[in-house]
């Protein structure tokens, strides 16, 4: 298992809405929950920074690939919070560095990866990454890998 990331390895983060129905019969967070809490971290940055129109737009983000590792377990109703940040920007493709946080913890309860290619919804073909989302996502993205936060913000 990697290391446990810390808050300050990320840069944008959105509170997440624990419900009921994502607890397990153990009691806590199903694993399989924190793949849509990274979906709905990467989309919100894109819908709200991005531009991306969800439902007329021109271009779209499939999800090709994703993974997780888990550090300790949450519950409904703990307050939660998702980090994001961009690791890899290609030409039709993003992967994202995402991680769940307990709201004012610094250590990562889960981490993973979450990698969208761009395409043309009509014709279903990747495409390049449209210019006002490059942008958005550049923001996120530092030389090496991982993003920082800008202490000028």
């Amino acid at each position: 298992m990697s290391r446990r990331p810390q808050r300050s390895d990320y840069k944008v983060f959105y509170p997440i809405s624990t419900r009921w129905s994502d607890n397990d019969i153990y009691g806590h967070i199903n694993n399989v929950v924190y793949y849509s809490y990274f979906d709905s971290v990467a989309n919100r940055y894109l819908i709200e920074e991005g531009g991306l129109d969800i439902t007329d737009g021109k271009v779209v983000g499939y999800v090709v690939q994703s993974g997780c590792d888990y550090h300790a377990p949450a519950s409904y109703p703990e307050a939660i919070e998702g980090g994001l940040r961009v690791d890899r920007l290609g030409n039709s493709s993003v992967q994202y560095g995402i991680a769940i946080f307990r709201q004012g913890e610094d250590e990562a309860l889960a981490h993973g990866h979450f990698v969208h290619v761009f395409v043309d919804r009509a014709a279903n073909k990747s495409v390049p990454i449209p210019q006002e989302l490059r942008v958005a996502l550049a923001r996120l993205t530092l030389g090496s890998g991982l993003a920082r936060p800008d202490p000028h913000q």
